[in-house]
């Protein structure tokens, strides 16, 4: 399963949702999906300016964590 820490990377730079926004010209609905998770998929220029505006990894931002097999 693939994690979204975008809200953590956010809360290090102290930026809202709204200048995030503005910086990487996405809109807020768009944003918000990818914050909370819901996001099926990330195109590799929106997580290139992501990286850029918020000056981190892409690492940073995306965390891979093994699904429990029972």
């Amino acid at each position: 399963m693939i994690v979204v820490n975008l809200d953590v990377m956010m809360a290090r730079r102290k930026m809202s949702l709204n200048e995030l926004s503005e910086k990487v010209g996405i809109t807020l609905a768009n944003l918000s999906v990818l914050k909370n998770n819901r996001a099926k998929a990330v195109r590799f220029s929106t997580l290139d300016a992501l990286c850029k505006a918020l000056d981190c990894q892409p690492s940073d931002i995306l965390e891979y964590l093994p699904e429990n097999q029972e």
